[in-house]
């Protein structure tokens, strides 16, 4: 079977709402966003890595980061995150595409490659570990067909859907009962979900430095589970919804 590209797009831009940003903080001298990278670039399943930012000044500073790690990005629509992935994604000809976003500073490359490989050998539409949401939050992983990303593009209507990328596939798929794409969870051992290892506010900032403070940068996200819950550090975010800014967008629409 010939090699299919696998195309990983990351999205990042320093506007954030709630913690402006909150990508390019530092921790042990490394931005948030080169820790991200730089486990990102550890996948063996991904052939190519772009940074998918908007076109606003203000995140130039993030191209600049691109440019200093030798990663690819791409400049698109702020708010129609569906159109800048598409836009993205088209350029670069893949057959997989890989969704994660920025704010997972420790995404487990491992893990990654675990789901890339669930989807390719399952050969779905989508395939994610949120599907049932049992990983921390900050593991997020989605793996699509670039074909479903496209049909997605031309369909999707609502803002949620745009701003968000994957709502029209996961609202579309078998797993709700509807008949246009089939998908599968992505399973894991337990259920992990009261965890937080993203970044959305500052506790979840002083999350991640008291974590990196104890473990590094470099360990797995089970490693990083056991110190959360063995260190009681959950104390410090477990106040904050999972997914409040894909609630707030489906309540606008």
């Amino acid at each position: 079977m010939e090699h299919l590209k696998t195309l990983l797009i990351t999205q990042a831009r320093t506007g954030s709402t709630r913690l402006p940003g909150k990508v390019l903080r530092k921790i042990a001298d490394k931005t948030l966003l080169e820790i991200h990278l730089n486990r990102l670039k550890e996948c063996k399943s991904i052939s190519q890595i772009v940074v998918a930012t908007t076109k606003k000044t203000e995140d130039d500073s993030i191209v600049d980061l691109c440019d200093k790690l030798n990663v690819k990005y791409f400049r698109g629509s702020e708010n129609d995150v569906l159109d800048r992935f598409y836009q993205c994604a088209v350029k670069e000809n893949p057959h997989w595409i890989v969704r994660i976003t920025a704010d997972c500073p420790l995404i487990d490359p491992d893990l990654v490659d675990a789901v890339v490989q669930c989807a390719i050998v399952n050969n779905v539409d989508y395939c994610s570990n949120t599907v049932i949401e049992h990983f921390p939050d900050g593991q997020d992983i989605e793996v699509f067909k670039f074909s479903v990303l496209e049909q997605a593009w031309k369909e999707a209507k609502l803002e949620s859907e745009k701003e968000h990328v994957t709502p029209y596939i996961r609202n579309n798929a078998n797993m709700k009962g509807k008949k246009i794409f089939n998908a599968i969870n992505f399973p894991c051992f337990s259920d992990f979900s009261k965890i937080r290892m993203t970044v959305d506010e500052e506790k979840d900032f002083q999350l991640i430095s008291a974590l990196i403070d104890r473990c590094g940068i470099n360990k797995s996200w089970i490693a990083y589970t056991n110190e959360i819950i063995e260190q009681n550090l959950s104390a410090i975010n477990e106040d904050i919804v999972r997914n409040e800014g894909l609630l707030k967008s489906i309540k606008n629409d």
